[in-house]
């Protein structure tokens, strides 16, 4: 069902553009718009004139659809555009960092944008039983051609090509630098090797088995796509969660944003051959696992959210474990601080390494740690916003430096801020049930949901059929819009500090590929 949406009473750019398509009734709590053509290119141009920030793009059989937020007055909107012919315009052509979504929807849908930049596949690697496996019909596999890098020309060049399999414990990923002696003058990345099916696995699965599934997108971030995928869900089938629900998941964020913080910080340090930063932060980050576990029944937390709240509530001596758990980085995390301030030959690599132009930042819409350590000032829990932070107080860090340092010294002030969450989550925890069940739909009902991780921001939108099951799903990872700026931060940097740059933004390799 359709209508038409209201303007709003403001000036903005993307109501002007929705509120001229249909409306999608039961889409919440943001609208989505299915528009035309014209009204496609203005979106198109005020995403290249900085007025909208890409969120999202991914399609349907017949559909390609626009997830779009203006700062200005912190407006979000899904803009639909049906694609009788199997085209849509090019959103990459005026606006980069839609490019390689574009040639995911490609790969996963057989949707062509017009005149793209970039012709070339993304996800699909020719090793897929069914090419397009989200489009209207099974089609064979393609045979596709070796993958072509970049050209880059100019004397005494030569090509390093790294990966996909790395050394230790990591995802696959290929790294094609281009260099001149150690001096790096492009990269570029092949990712997908991680490819699970994702969006295909979810068409057809109840929300419990669902909310498993976008659990597992990225591990390191379960809880984060535990909170978009039931936030969406609650939001496409209108049901209220407990107050206290929301107090644990909020908790249960802090906890993965300590982990994953600790770890990045001693592993920045580590590719800087600095281990002893690295031991300590891995103990440090050990201790919240083991809180974790403790506290919510699995170090990482996963299917700790549920649709309607939490799998369960907060164990007997979970307070006090907590408790001591802050006391405790609190006494241990200032000294790892002041000697990381203090050892020059530490800073020495970090400072000034990795540096990415605040206008590519804001351009990307890049979020978390490295747009914020680039000038961004956004973080979805204070914009948009989702309870309970706007009754806890917080500051969002933000510095302007840009490089590997900044990207340390940020980790180290959300530790301090999450460590200050943690304390007044503690102190307000309300009582009283912790799930709720779902409203029954008598008709299918969308949903989307905008969360912050340890990343950035996370994005989850869906449709449920009307008995519950998922119509389609789409979880969008932070990593998209940072993977393609770690190609800009090791231009003109050495190969030997692309680690340093590589894991200062340590991006997704499982939440990008889905």
């Amino acid at each position: 069902m359709t209508t038409k949406i209201e303007p709003i009473g403001k000036s903005s750019v993307l109501w002007d553009v929705l509120k001229t398509g249909q409306a999608i009734v039961r889409h919440h709590p943001w609208p989505r718009a299915i528009i035309n053509p014209e009204a496609w290119y203005d979106l198109i141009q005020a995403l290249a004139g900085g007025s909208l920030i890409l969120l999202g793009l991914w399609g349907e059989t017949d559909t390609v659809h626009l997830a779009l937020y203006e700062e200005a007055g912190s407006t979000l909107g899904v803009a639909s555009l049906p694609c009788l012919d199997g085209r849509f315009p090019s959103v990459g052509r005026r606006h980069s960092p839609a490019q390689r979504l574009e040639r995911a929807i490609a790969d996963l849908v057989g949707l062509q944008a017009t005149d793209p930049p970039d012709l070339r596949p993304w996800l699909d690697h020719g090793r897929w039983p069914v090419a397009h496996p989200l489009g209207a019909a099974r089609h064979p596999p393609r045979t596709l051609p070796p993958y072509a890098f970049l050209p880059a020309e100019g004397e005494s060049l030569h090509q390093i090509p790294v990966g996909p399999v790395h050394a230790g414990i990591i995802e696959p990923g290929h790294f094609r630098f281009t260099a001149n002696g150690e001096a790096v003058v492009r990269l570029e990345e092949r990712l997908g090797y991680v490819h699970k099916g994702i969006e295909a696995l979810l068409a057809g699965a109840p929300p419990e088995r669902a909310a498993r599934l976008v659990g597992r997108v990225s591990g390191d971030s379960t809880v984060a796509y535990g909170l978009a995928f039931a936030r969406a869900v609650e939001a496409a089938t209108e049901t209220a969660i407990p107050e206290r629900a929301h107090w644990l998941r909020a908790l249960m964020a802090e906890l993965e944003r300590l982990a994953n913080h600790c770890g990045d910080i001693g592993a920045i340090c580590n590719d800087a051959a600095f281990a002893l930063m690295l031991a300590h932060c891995g103990v440090l980050r050990e201790k919240v696992l083991r809180a974790s576990a403790a506290c919510f029944g699995h170090r990482l937390m996963m299917d700790g959210i549920v649709p309607g709240g939490v799998a369960a509530d907060l164990a007997a001596e979970g307070e006090k474990t907590l408790r001591e758990l802050v006391a405790e980085f609190r006494r241990q995390f200032p000294p790892l601080v002041e000697l990381y301030d203090n050892t020059a030959s530490l800073q020495d690599r970090t400072v000034k390494t990795g540096f990415v132009r605040p206008a590519l930042i804001k351009q990307f819409g890049c979020g978390g740690v490295i747009g914020r350590a680039g000038g961004r000032a956004f973080d979805a829990r204070r914009q948009p916003g989702y309870p309970p932070y706007d009754r806890l107080e917080f500051e969002v860090p933000v510095l302007t430096d840009s490089d590997v340092n900044a990207r340390v010294w940020l980790r180290v002030r959300e530790v301090e801020q999450s460590l200050t969450l943690v304390e007044q989550i503690l102190n307000r925890l309300p009582a009283g049930p912790v799930h709720a069940d779902l409203n029954r739909l008598e008709q299918a009902g969308e949903g989307m949901a905008l969360v912050e991780g340890f990343r950035g921001d996370v994005l989850v939108w869906l449709r449920l059929n009307a008995d519950g099951t998922v119509a389609r799903c789409h979880p969008r990872d932070p990593s998209w819009f940072q993977w393609p700026l770690l190609e800009a931060a090791i231009e003109n940097n050495i190969v030997a500090d692309f680690p340093l740059c590589n894991k200062s933004f340590n991006c997704s390799y499982s939440g990008h590929d889905l």
